[in-house]
């Protein structure tokens, strides 16, 4: 495709997406909806269908195509949630974020693999028992941009707003060290094979190295600011640094035997972590940054939904097995969560609704689910039912996390202002 074609494609989406946020406040749905619609919409299963380059997606392959633009995006959500883990706040959440983000992601793991277990015992030809036991671990990851976009199209502040962004990167940090041993286990029933370095070991060092090299380069890119004083400088150098982590993270390599990987989201959540707690002016370059990249995650969502496969739908049994794994996973994450809220004596909005916010899945549990391809038949039956329920998730979690922050207090509808009013105040 040439560049007049892909910048044509990434127009109409951004425009589309826009326009469908305006019905989205109408049946007060969150912007994220409406952007994951559009891009269902102007996907290959509908307007990219017709075949017309330029309008709409017309492949699964072309969408795959602006994976750049993904990688991108991530990075700069990943360092957004690392600003949540400042000192002065983990003074006071620490220990509860930590508590809390640890049990719910063992505790669903625990409760999906037994559920799907099951499943496999009832019916072995429907779900496989590497499957199985891999999808438990799929279970535990949470989508932290759907989150993330959510708390900030709404300017949501509160307690529960406090803990949840902690508990999400938490999240993803447990639940990739739950796939590697699940991953590993699974494969020895596969292949009959126990490797202990794909199942202890690997694990571990990705979690490691991710946030040893994320500290690493936030310290170089702290050194970095302090040579420039103007603003627009300084937000140049923030996306640069964003931009060379999300490129080094991405690197793998063997070592002695043992496969060297990082994980891109461990790594720009380190860098954000480590940037704003040891930079003066990271706060305003926190929201400089955020105002230069919402084109970007609009575009990020619509990609994500355009990759959304509804031909998953046509699979009697990916769907059966589906809506076990949804219906489980979800009364994991709600009952987990707060569990675990109330064991660490969080406030009582904490303990009824943060498990719902944790619902969203995406980037994090697709990639689980693209690793597991390597054992064949049972791989592909992982990644179509981690399809379904990220297609289910992904529409339904965001109004869902909306309606949580209502509930605790952290949203004020009656408060909240048009810029187009403010500004003809002002004027």
């Amino acid at each position: 495709m040439n560049t007049s074609l892909i910048l044509l494609s990434l127009s109409i989406a951004l425009l589309v997406g826009l326009l469908l946020t305006r019905l989205a406040k109408l049946l007060s749905l969150p912007a994220v909806t409406a952007y994951l619609v559009t891009g269902i919409l102007i996907g290959p299963f509908c307007l990219g269908a017709l075949n017309i380059k330029g309008l709409g997606f017309t492949s699964l392959e072309e969408v795959n195509g602006y994976g750049i633009l993904c990688d991108l995006a991530l990075g700069f959500i990943a360092f957004s949630i690392g600003n949540e883990f400042r000192l002065s706040q983990l003074k006071k959440i620490g220990k509860q974020a930590t508590i809390i983000g640890i049990f719910q992601a063992v505790f669903t793991t625990a409760l999906v693999d037994v559920a799907l277990i099951i499943v496999h015992l009832c019916n072995p030809e429907v779900l496989p028992l590497p499957a199985a036991i891999i999808l438990g671990a799929v279970a535990s990851a949470t989508a932290p941009a759907a989150t993330l976009m959510v708390v900030k199209q709404y300017k949501a502040k509160g307690k529960l707003t406090d803990i949840l962004l902690p508990v999400v990167a938490l999240d993803d940090a447990v639940g990739l060290v739950l796939f590697a041993i699940s991953f590993g286990v699974a494969k020895t029933i596969s292949v009959g094979k126990i490797d202990v370095l794909s199942v202890v070991l690997e694990p571990l060092l990705e979690v490691v190295l991710s946030l040893g090299l994320g500290a690493l380069v936030g310290l170089l890119f702290t050194l970095t600011e302090k040579v420039f004083h103007s603003r627009s400088k300084r937000l140049a150098i923030s996306v640069t640094y964003i931009m060379f982590t999300v490129a080094i993270s991405n690197l793998s390599f063997t070592l002695g035997g043992i496969h060297i990987a990082f994980s891109p989201l461990l790594t720009c959540m380190m860098l954000g972590t480590i940037f704003c707690n040891i930079c003066d002016f990271s706060e305003e370059l926190m929201e400089r940054a955020d105002r230069w990249t919402t084109p970007l995650y609009v575009l990020f969502f619509v990609l994500s939904g355009a990759a959304l496969d509804l031909s998953l739908f046509s699979q009697i049994a990916v769907v059966i097995v589906g809506l076990v794994f949804i219906i489980v996973r979800s009364f994991g994450k709600y009952t987990g969560a707060g569990l675990s809220a109330k064991l660490s004596g969080c406030d009582s909005s904490i303990v009824k609704y943060l498990g719902i916010t944790l619902l969203p899945q995406a980037g994090v549990a697709i990639g689980m689910a693209s690793k597991a391809l390597v054992l064949g038949e049972v791989g592909v039956m992982v990644q179509s039912i981690t399809l379904f329920a990220v297609l289910v998730y992904e529409l339904v979690g965001p109004y869902l996390t909306k309606i949580a922050l209502i509930k605790a207090g952290d949203i004020n509808l009656e408060n909240r202002t048009s810029a187009r009013n403010v500004a003809k105040k002002s004027a």
